[in-house]
Order: structure tokens, then sequence, then C-alpha cells
């Protein structure tokens, strides 16, 4: 390792491995990065599921240079600034019906801890503060913070803190069925089902107990688990024959990904709480929320009217600089239609993703909206390896994808035309077939 890379920690990354042979990139337009060394690389995954409408758009760009000019700064605490108002009014306006009062928060981790503490909040305001349990689902993720480790089901992100996690928390299983599901186009039609793993768990700690159930209607980082058909409508019923909360982790699934602004409005399921961050910007300046119904919100606005209602914020909720990102981010998704743009495109994608089944290791191809989970079998005594290697052969060839265990994950910028998903896929299938 050279001496200018020691410094940096990097999060999520084989450090060692990393900096041995380090994959830099220094530029960024459209659906591309450049590499420090001037290579053009393909974003099959928008940075990280955030860069919706595209690399270094100038109406973000001039937004927040305005924006830093004029104030760079404003203590969100007992003040405010107009930006954080009326970028609360946009969010809203495209948010599912009732949910109409907005959190301001700096990533989706503390999206989620948000979301956790106003559900265990609300209860106990209305006199019901037993209900303290919350109900995660395995293989889920919900960030990095405490609260978002102890929901989540993602064993990695888990083991070292196990004994510091919250107490009371408990976990649906997983709706992976590989026997019954692989190769589905779309919703899967298997495993409904388990979603009365709820009822089980009612019956197990008692209705009086749990505040809370929170899951993503489509689980990415473990590797893109799609829900299966009827099942968000069973959770939402059996949240509500037991007065339980339900949480929308749509940090990914929001701002367009899977055709409609946010996965609840896909699917047609509403739920209580909805955790965002990622494309709420752009992925330009740091930023998340939590979109809440407003009868949540409503219970909170009692005492006496000078008392602060909720003891919870952020330095950063609701900066300048990420108001200014995120106005002019949502009116380039108005603008554009990119909030629906992924089912215009989705029928074409989803061809070239089955395109791929057939090829060696490839055991499913998962997709919706512009996402693509691609499985391969594990190598015996190597898990992940394979789906690491592929990761770093499409770079190489100037394609960018994501690895999550032994799963290639896409989700690229919403912007995305024919001639780009056929370079995608294509070079998808030329690494494969020399991987494996």
């Amino acid at each position: 390792m050279t001496a200018a890379l020691d410094a940096y920690w990097m999060p999520f990354t084989a450090n060692r491995h990393f900096k041995q042979a380090p994959r830099l990139l220094a530029k960024a337009e459209g659906m591309h990065y450049w590499t420090a060394d001037g290579r053009r690389i393909l974003d099959g995954v928008a940075g990280l599921w955030c860069v919706n409408a595209g690399h270094s758009r100038p109406e973000i760009t001039a937004a927040v240079a305005k924006q830093i000019e004029v104030m760079d700064y404003a203590p969100p605490f007992q003040i405010g600034h107009p930006a954080a108002f009326e970028l609360a009014e946009k969010v809203a306006a495209i948010a599912p019906p009732g949910l109409n009062r907005v959190f301001f928060t700096n990533s989706g981790s503390e999206s989620v801890d948000t979301a956790l503490k106003i559900a265990l909040a609300y209860h106990r305001l209305r006199g019901d503060g037993a209900r303290t349990r919350i109900i995660g689902r395995e293989r889920g993720y919900h960030g990095v913070g405490f609260g978002g480790i102890s929901v989540g089901g993602m064993v990695a992100n888990r083991k070292m803190w196990s004994a510091s996690m919250l107490p009371g928390v408990d976990h649906l299983p997983h709706t992976h069925d590989l026997a019954r599901n692989a190769f589905s186009r779309g919703v899967p039609s298997h495993g409904a089902e388990l979603a009365n793993e709820l009822e089980r768990l009612v019956a197990l700690h008692d209705a009086s107990t749990i505040a809370a159930v929170i899951v993503e209607p489509i689980a990415g980082s473990t590797g893109v688990l799609l829900p299966p058909k009827g099942y968000l409508e069973k959770l939402r019923a059996i949240c509500d024959r037991h007065g339980i909360l339900l949480i929308f982790d749509e940090v990914i699934t929001g701002f367009g990904r899977t055709g409609s602004a946010f996965g609840a409005q896909e699917f047609g399921v509403i739920p209580d709480l909805i955790t965002c961050a990622k494309g709420i910007t752009n992925g330009c300046v740091p930023m998340g929320a939590v979109i809440a119904k407003q009868e949540i919100h409503d219970t909170f606005m009692q005492g006496p009217p000078a008392a602060i209602e909720l003891f919870h914020g952020y330095t950063y909720s609701a900066h300048p600089l990420a108001c200014a990102a995120g106005l002019a981010t949502l009116d380039i998704y108005q603008r554009d239609g990119l909030l629906t743009r992924a089912k215009t495109l989705s029928p074409y994608w989803e061809q070239a993703a089955h395109s791929l089944r057939g090829l060696p290791a490839v055991i499913d191809v998962r997709n919706y909206g512009l996402i693509l989970g691609l499985e391969f079998e594990a190598r015996a005594g190597a898990p992940g390896a394979r789906a690491f290697e592929v990761y770093l052969k499409c770079f190489e060839r100037g394609v960018l994808v994501r690895n999550t265990g032994d799963t290639i994950a896409l989700s690229p910028p919403l912007i995305i035309e024919k001639f780009h998903v056929d370079e995608l896929f294509g070079t998808l299938a030329e690494v494969i077939r020399t991987v494996a």
C-alpha cells in the first residue's frame, strides 16, 4: 500500500485488497464515470442506488452553488429556512395518500433510527407504552445504526455487535425461495403465506407489546429479494388487525426505482411511515427523510404550545445545501418523467436480464422496474468469490456493477437508454462466461 492511500479507512470495503490495486473514480456525467486514468465506466448501479437522474446534472449543481453563496448553513432547532418547508411540501406531494409530514435526516441509517423512535414514542403518547417490541426481517438491511442493525437481518452487519443491539426485537423470515420462484419475472408467485409468520410472533409476544414492523418493499442490499404476490397486503392487514405500525424502508425503492414514486404506490400497500434517502438529492448532498401519516404527527402535537414535541434531530437536518439539491432533483424527476420511466423501460430491461439465464453458474434472475438481482451458485468453500470476481472484471471492461454475497445487483440511473442496457448486459454476459 502507498502512503497516499493509508489514511482513509474505507467503508464496506476489503481495504487491503483495494489498496493493492485501487479503483479510483475522477469524474462523472450522465450515465458514466471516468477513472483517474481516463477510462469511461458505464454506471450500472446509479452510484449506490442513488443517482437516479444521472450524474452531474447542471440544474442541481447550479442550485447548490447558488445556495452556498446565499446561506451556507442554518440551525434546524427552533428556527428554519424556506427551502426546508418547500422541500417537505414537494416530498409530501409525491408520497402515498395520507403520508404528508416529513422529518429530515442525513442518511438512510438515520431515517431508520428516526422512524423507530417515532413509532415507539407514538404508542407511548397514546397511553400504549407497553408496545416496545419491533419486528424486522431476516436478510433485511436498514442501515448501520444500532437500531438499523437490530431490526436488520444480514448476519455480517450484526455479529460483531450482537451483545449490544436493541432488546425486544424479533424477525420475520425472508421471502427468498429458489426452489419455487427461481427466474420469476417481476414479483414471484409463491410465498405470500410467509407474512402469516407475523401472526405467530403476535401469538408469541402478544400484540400489546409490538410497536412496529419494518420491511423493505424490495430488499436491495441483500441481493434484490422481491415481495411475493399478496405478501405486503397480508402484512398490512395483520398490522391493522393488531394495532401495529407498518414501516416501509424505501431508501432504495423510493424516487422512481420501481416505476412509481415509492414502492408503496407501486405495490398498492400504504404504510404508516416511510424511510427514504439516496435519490432524494440524486446522491449529490447527503440527505434522508421519514415521511409520516398525519395522524402519527398530530399525536405528538400535545402539551404546552411552546414545548418541544419530539426530542430528536440532527445538526444537519434540512441542511440548506441538501434542500437546494433536493428541490432541483425533484424538479428534474417531475419534468423528465423519471418517477415513472422505469415502467416504460422495464419490459426491455426484463428481457435483457433473463437472457442471462443458462449462463454458467447462474441460478436465478430477479427483476422489477429498473432493478436486477443475478444470483450465482457459490463456489465450494468461497462464498461470494464468484460475484466479486464478476464485479472486478466488469469494472476492467468498463461497466460498474455491485456485488453482494453471491449476487450481482444492478440499479442504473433512470435516464438509461436501450443501448446502455445492451452494453450493460452484453458486458455482464461476456464476463460471466470467462469467470464461471
